[in-house]
């Protein structure tokens, strides 16, 4: 593998770790859990794991299960995040301190390895070769899901070949679901497979009070972030350009946040404010026309808009017309036979008129990723709207309408992006390095101790590493239940942005100054070396509601 001058210098970087990890450990538990929601439900559907306490680890004597070798499976699932091979190399090296002939072994492009017992031995060589690089490249990835007994069993066969007593998986809230439903089944059969999962997803939608992040998120928003100051000082260099920024984050918007606490931007749209306001689109861009209007005046014809990417399902009058749509091009496949250009036409005079209005203002382009750009199961592919350039024709609309009102007077023109793959592969910080790192020794410390059910959990994360505190939450204690596919299941419950929280009211606080003033922030690329105020400070996000607390 040619590797550059920075991957080299980075492959010697020895990450950052809790402190009492750095020599023998034993468990500290805490009081039983229950699951945040659906608290009967979810019991009767994990008896042999739910309700189990909250650990955490502290110094000891004595080495964790008795020096004896271990080995481990390894699964990384779902969309790639910073800092994955750190959580791996963590695991390995966690371990090879209990035993030098423990070892590890990766699944093959995600829980499909497991399924079709497709994996390799990961060894020292390998490991090295991969430490503090992004991607998931190692191993690979995927999105098939664990949910039966047929794929638990098949999986179990090479688990008991290949003698491994746990397996990480290490992923997102559906993957980390997966991986409490398959704890309990392998608990319930007294299979003597453990499984621990690990937090990961750059979208930020994987916390709580013990989980104080999901790896990736970090690295990410820096991402991002450098490329939104690059563009606003190129807008504040050249003056005459509105650049409309779609980031990622389809559930939640906390990287449009994060994103815009780190760059000062002159809008930014965070979705659960929209929901809980019950905005309409005309109102999302009557605000955003309102502040390219106030700028104007000021002789200031350029600014920046950031929009989270699930914006559109999160309006509850686009929701609804999403919804009759779903319905009627479930039932009818007339549409599909009328001529393309009488189509909208034709859909326009089917819905109800409510829907019909909303649906007929749409752009031309956006209307048809609505209602016909569906994916295999029917569904609107909204990562695949173009909300960047929707809310800018609707935008420049508007401000053509005011012109001829007299109510604006200056220059309107629009570039639009949508920031996505840039971030998820990216050289973790060092921050996400250190922690990933963490997370994955912590998972092996979790297995020496006997557990199954757990997600690992390292906490204090905005102090020196040294401080932070490893340990472990029950799965079972995030969840609730949610209507899937027609179906009420056990899921992981989604972290939204909280409109009272620290880092939501910082931004409130702030807003309006942003939108009328230049007030820019250029964070530049992420830093590997050099002062820890520059190279190790975690997210925004974080460092405010750890302050909040």
């Amino acid at each position: 593998m040619t590797k550059s001058a920075l991957q080299i210098a980075r492959s010697l970087y020895a990450p950052k770790m809790p402190e009492v990890l750095k020599s023998n450990v034993k468990i500290e538990e805490g009081a039983a859990t229950e699951s945040v929601l659906d608290q009967k439900e979810i019991k009767e559907l994990f008896p042999n794991t739910y309700g189990m306490p909250i650990v955490k680890f502290v110094p000891s004597s004595e080495p964790l299960s008795g020096n004896q070798p271990i080995n481990v499976g390894v699964i990384l699932s779902g969309g790639q995040a910073p800092g994955g091979h750190n959580v791996i190399a963590g695991i390995f090296d966690g371990i090879k301190s209990i035993n030098p002939d423990s070892q590890l072994y990766g699944f093959l492009m995600g829980p499909a390895g497991l399924v079709d017992h497709k994996y390799v031995e990961l060894t020292s060589d390998i490991i090295d070769e991969y430490r503090n690089t992004g991607g998931f490249d190692i191993i690979g990835s995927g999105r098939t899901k664990l949910e039966t007994k047929e794929q638990f069993d098949k999986g179990l066969v090479i688990l008991k070949e290949l003698n491994i007593k746990a397996l990480v998986i290490i992923g997102g809230d559906d993957s980390n679901t997966n991986a409490c439903v398959l704890a309990e089944y392998y608990k319930s059969i007294n299979s003597g497979v453990q499984v621990i999962g690990c937090p990961k997803t750059i979208d930020g939608d994987l916390k709580n009070d013990q989980i104080e992040t999901s790896f990736g998120f970090d690295t990410a928003c820096k991402v991002y972030s450098e490329l939104i100051g690059n563009i606003q000082r190129d807008c504040n260099s050249a003056r005459k350009y509105w650049h409309f920024i779609k980031v990622m984050g389809r559930s939640a918007s906390h990287i449009a946040l994060e994103c815009a606490l780190q760059t000062h931007p002159n809008f930014c749209i965070v979705s659960e404010e929209v929901e809980a306001k019950e905005m309409t689109l005309d109102e999302i861009v009557d605000q955003i026309a309102s502040v390219v209007a106030q700028r104007a005046e000021k002789g200031l014809n350029f600014g920046t808009v950031i929009i989270p990417e699930g914006l559109i399902e999160f309006i509850p009058a686009v929701k609804l017309l999403i919804s009759e749509l779903n319905d009627f091009l479930a039932n009818t496949e007339e549409v599909s036979i009328v001529r393309r250009s009488q189509q909208r036409e034709y859909i326009i005079n089917k819905l109800s008129p409510a829907n019909s209005k909303i649906y007929s203002k749409l752009p031309e382009k956006v209307a048809r990723q609505l209602a016909l750009d569906r994916d295999p199961h029917g569904n609107v592919q909204v990562s695949m709207i173009q909300t960047e350039e929707l809310l800018a024709e609707m935008v420049a609309n508007r401000l053509e309408e005011w012109a001829k009102e007299g109510k604006f007077n200056g220059k309107f023109s629009t570039i639009t992006h949508f920031f996505g793959y840039e971030g998820r592969c990216a050289a973790p910080s060092n921050y996400d390095a250190d922690y990933c790192y963490s997370l994955g020794y912590t998972a092996s410390m979790l297995i020496a101790s006997g557990k199954t059910g757990y997600m690992s959990s390292v906490r204090n994360t905005t102090a020196p590493a040294n401080q932070w505190i490893p340990g472990g939450i029950p799965i079972t204690m995030m969840m609730n239940m949610e209507r899937r596919s027609g179906e009420m299941k056990p899921v992981i419950q989604k972290a939204l942005v909280e409109l009272q929280g620290a880092p939501f009211k910082y931004f409130e606080s702030q807003r309006y100054k942003w939108a009328v003033e230049t007030d820019y922030v250029y964070p530049g690329p992420i830093q590997y070396f050099g002062p820890t105020e520059v190279c190790d400070q975690p997210s925004k996000t974080l460092q405010l509601e750890q302050g909040a607390k």
